[in-house]
This record gives C-alpha cells, sequence and structure tokens, in this order.
C-alpha cells in the first residue's frame, strides 16, 4: 500500500543565542492511508517537534514531507491545512478563552471559504457527542474532556484526511482518557482518517496505533508493531529500558 504521509531524513534545529539544538535529527517514517502510527519518547526526545516541523509550527531545518506522494511546500499553503489537521495536548491552552465553541468552529470554515457554516458547526459538534446546546458556550464552562472533544471537532471540520495527535488525553482525568480515545478510534474507522498519534503513554500506543517509532534525543531507535509492544519485543537496549520502566501499565483493549 502507497504511503499517504510520507516523512524523510526530517531534522530541526532550534536557535537559542549562541546554542543551537538539534532537536529532530533525521527522522523518516511512512503512515499508509487509514493507518495509526504512534510515536514514542521521554520528554525531550523530539517526538512533538516531529508533528510540529510537519504541520509548519517548527522549523524544518532539513528532508522532506510528502502527502499522498507530492512533496509539502514551504511554507505549507490552504490545501495543506485542507488535508492536515493537528490536535493539541492541552485543549484549553489551545481555545481562544473569549471566544464562542460557534466562533472557534466557524473561523476555520471562513478562512477556508465554506459555505453553509451553521449546518457544518452543529454536525462537528454532533460528531463528537457535543450536542447544540454547546455551541455558544466558552471554554471555561466545559470540563476537560468536552474541550478535548471541541478541539477533535475544530480539527475535523475542514474535513482532513491526516490527524497530528500530541498527547491527546494526557492532560485530561484517566476517567476521560479513554472516552477520548474511543471517540479518535470511532473517527478514524467511519472516516477512514490517518492518525500520527505522540505519545508517553504505551498503553495509549498500544491501544490506538498498529505500528509504533521510539524516539531519543532526536533520533529515531526503532520502529516496532503493536504486537511487538505488547510482547515486550524490543531490539534496542534504550526501547528495552523504556518498556521496563512502563512495568505495570494495563494495555486497553485493543480494537479487534
Amino acid at each position: 500500500m502507497s504511503a499517504h504521509l510520507d516523512i524523510r531524513d526530517l531534522h530541526v534545529t532550534f536557535h537559542q543565542g549562541t546554542q543551537r539544538v538539534q532537536a529532530v535529527r533525521g527522522v523518516s517514517f511512512t503512515v499508509a492511508k487509514g493507518a495509526s502510527y504512534g510515536i514514542v519518547g521521554e520528554s525531550g526526545s523530539g517526538k512533538s517537534t516531529v508533528l510540529r516541523a510537519i504541520c509548519g509550527l517548527a522549523p524544518l531545518t532539513g528532508g522532506q514531507v510528502f502527502l499522498d506522494g507530492k512533496e509539502v511546500s514551504e511554507p505549507r499553503d490552504a490545501g495543506f491545512y485542507r488535508n492536515v489537521q493537528m490536535v493539541f495536548q492541552d485543549p484549553y491552552a489551545s481555545l481562544h478563552p473569549r471566544h464562542t465553541i460557534d466562533r472557534v468552529l466557524s473561523e476555520p470554515l471562513a478562512i477556508h471559504g465554506f459555505s453553509d457554516r451553521d449546518r457544518r458547526t452543529e454536525t462537528a459538534l454532533r460528531d463528537v457527542g457535543l450536542g447544540p446546546r454547546f455551541r455558544f458556550a466558552y471554554p471555561h464552562q466545559l470540563s476537560g474532556g468536552q474541550r478535548q472533544r471541541v478541539a477533535v471537532a475544530r480539527a475535523l471540520i475542514l474535513e482532513p484526511t491526516v490527524l497530528l495527535l500530541d498527547e491527546p488525553t494526557s492532560a485530561l482525568d484517566a476517567s476521560i482518557q479513554a472516552e477520548v480515545l474511543n471517540l479518535l478510534d470511532r473517527l478514524r474507522a467511519e472516516r477512514g482518517l490517518t492518525y500520527v498519534l505522540v505519545s508517553h503513554d504505551l498503553a495509549v500506543v498500544a491501544h490506538m496505533c498498529e505500528d509504533l517509532m521510539v524516539m531519543q534525543h532526536g533520533r529515531a531507535v526503532e520502529e516496532m508493531t503493536r504486537a511487538d509492544l505488547q510482547a515486550g519485543r524490543a531490539k534496542e537496549d534504550y526501547t528495552r529500558r523504556l518498556l521496563a520502566a512502563s512495568e505495570g501499565y494495563t494495555p486497553m483493549e485493543t480494537p479487534a
């Protein structure tokens, strides 16, 4: 199966005064259409920076990004954002506190010239399990799980084909995490979406992803399948240590 998203030799370097920080060093991976791919590693491993570089929020200092076989331009154009959207870690920080949910959802529609915004807004809220009563609420009036559902609705309202998920449940209570993960699973199945999920939580990755990459110090250490992860089969010492550090985690029930 041809790659839907193809990342080749990605490099990201940040400059802080006289210092150069190589956040991502030569990372490559491919994701087939409709698949879910995980990126795991400790804090500071560069995993979130990979997502930000793909969507144009971090400076790409080397490498190429291909979507459906076509190289993505720098800077990203409107067509890219119609196809690729990102869901961030903190649902409160990613929503403007003084904007109603209606404005949060209608702004991308206006930017991209969509018509029938009322219908699309109501449909987006319904698709993520929120009713019309949430439309004119403010973020502070919603729970963390409800805010993250709004963030997912905002990402989906342009009908993209790829979602980049940056620790989408780590800011939520454990009781709410499974609800949001199940929502994401359902939306992927219904819409044939392609996911790239960043997480430090191996249980989340085992639940959501068929394949994954382990990162350390900006580099890809190894790639594994879900079966490898669940069986603890690792080739590299760092991956074995990461798995050992997560001993005792309870794998969520994986989709059939």
